[in-house]
């Protein structure tokens, strides 16, 4: 990833060069062609790369990997979100949900 050196805007590749993100400044520069090798530009994701994380939004999470147990059931499978709810430098709060019983539960770190 490159950034502007005259605004400090991230950069994007457009016909063999880097052009300014930022619509005030229009900032060009040659590519990092170190870089380049490692990374791809894109207009926006895809649908399928898309996770829905608005409150109440009919997402379930992420799979756990066998190390939570549900208290309810005892199932060994849950589904997972992570979310900030405290300051900055306080760890994320884990939200479970068991993949059997339904079960919603916090896991602090």
């Amino acid at each position: 990833m490159q950034f502007c050196d005259d605004c400090g805007s991230m950069m994007v590749s457009q016909d063999g060069e880097m052009v300014c993100t930022s619509d005030d400044c229009g900032g060009t520069s040659d590519r990092d062609e170190d870089l380049a090798a490692q990374f791809v530009s894109t207009e926006e994701q895809s649908g399928d790369e898309l996770i829905e994380t608005e409150e109440g939004a009919d997402f379930e999470g992420k799979p756990t990997a066998n190390d939570v147990v549900c208290d309810e059931c005892g199932h060994d499978k849950a589904w997972y979100t992570i979310k900030q709810t405290g300051s900055a430098d306080e760890p994320p709060t884990r939200f479970f949900k068991c993949q059997e019983c339904g079960k919603r539960w916090r896991g602090y770190n």
